[in-house]
């Protein structure tokens, strides 16, 4: 069954007439079409027994054709009222429709009330929001084959930031190398912006890269992923340049501990909740549990946050197939960040990465 024919089961069991798919990277995981529109409406339509059809900015129209969507497409240019457009297409297929789903995860306010105005008749409660992540839940082998190939363009990133380090530079001059590195190479997208914070910096752990100089004898953090034919990768390794103290060498030594640790627990039956707690309990043991102030994971595939999470509170039992991270971290504001973190994939009786850049800490020589 294709990702459109799971849409239609699923309005045909539940009984609405219209489905709208308004995440530009759901979008994506349902059309093989991938754009982010900014302000402009992009979307898709599908329908119980209808032929489903994308909506989209005048420019996009033939790109789309282009990716060999086979159904209707239709544009609209900036002038024109495109809710109005969208209306008239959903009545050529269902003249009044009366249940409709949408991604309340998603959609905003004011497209929705534009929507109970065009159909006063309608209700709007149905949500897609659950279908799509059970959805993507399980990836196939053809997904998992492109996520270890972004994978392996991850390792690759990441060796070129370590050979990169030099005191002389900036954490953003570093950032520059790779993405050029990778840009040569033909990988034209990363997953998100790539991090790197040296010493003190690393301890935001959604900070990012400054204009600062790389500090030596200190550890640097990066995080990183590419994007391969849609499918992304998600990566940190926390590396010393030059030699540094006692302590970072023991809040890194926690950290990987934890990292690995939780790694060797995952297969199918574990639950995600308890996977948390198996980092979790050696850091806290360890005494840094204030430090950890994430959850342990999160499912990645076409974006960097789907379904699951790994955290407290998520009962959900690992199956094969689903994706996510692994990425304990400890970060001490004015001492030292660390995370450590790898994307796996659930087999049959593990787990298996996506990423193989060496874990155990890496000293790289100072250099000017």
């Amino acid at each position: 069954m294709s990702h459109i024919e799971a849409v239609q089961k699923w309005l045909t069991d539940n009984n609405y007439d219209v489905g709208y798919i308004s995440n530009p990277k759901n979008i994506q995981y349902f059309t093989d079409f991938s754009s982010d529109p900014v302000e402009r409406v992009l979307a898709l339509f599908v329908f119980q027994n209808k032929d489903p059809f994308l909506f989209a900015p005048a420019l996009e129209v033939e790109a789309i054709k282009d990716t060999g969507w086979p159904y209707s497409v239709y544009g609209y240019l900036d002038h024109e009222n495109p809710f109005a457009i969208i209306a008239a297409k959903i009545r050529e297929r269902v003249s009044n429709p009366k249940r409709w789903a949408l991604e309340k995860g998603d959609l905003n306010v004011t497209r929705y009330e534009i929507l109970r105005n065009l159909f006063t008749s309608s209700d709007f409660s149905g949500d897609l929001t659950p279908f799509i992540q059970n959805e993507q839940l399980i990836k196939t082998p053809a997904e998992i084959k492109k996520l270890e190939i972004a994978g392996k363009w991850a390792d690759f990133a990441f060796q070129i930031g370590f050979d990169s380090l030099r005191t002389s530079r900036t954490e953003q001059d570093i950032v520059a190398e790779i993405e050029y590195a990778l840009k040569k190479k033909g990988i034209t997208h990363t997953s998100f912006d790539t991090i790197v914070q040296s010493g003190t910096n690393a301890a935001e752990p959604h900070g990012f890269p400054k204009p600062d100089k790389i500090k030596e004898n200190a550890l640097v953090l990066f995080d990183l992923g590419v994007v391969y034919q849609g499918y992304i990768s998600d990566a940190s390794r926390t590396i010393a340049f030059g030699e540094v103290n006692e302590k970072a060498r023991e809040i890194y030594k926690v950290c990987l501990e934890a990292q690995l640790t939780a790694q060797s627990a995952a297969k199918p039956g574990v639950v995600a909740e308890d996977l948390d707690k198996i980092a979790r309990d050696i850091i806290t043991k360890a005494g840094y549990g204030d430090y950890f102030i994430h959850r342990l994971g999160h499912g990645m595939g076409q974006s960097e946050h789907e379904f699951p999470s790994i955290m407290e509170g998520n009962k959900m039992e690992l199956q094969p197939g689903m994706c996510f991270s692994i990425e304990p971290g400890i970060y001490i504001p004015g001492v030292a960040g660390v995370r450590i973190e790898d994307c796996v994939h659930i087999t049959a009786d593990g787990c298996a990465p996506f990423t193989h850049t060496p874990k155990e800490l890496q000293t790289i020589p100072v250099r000017q």
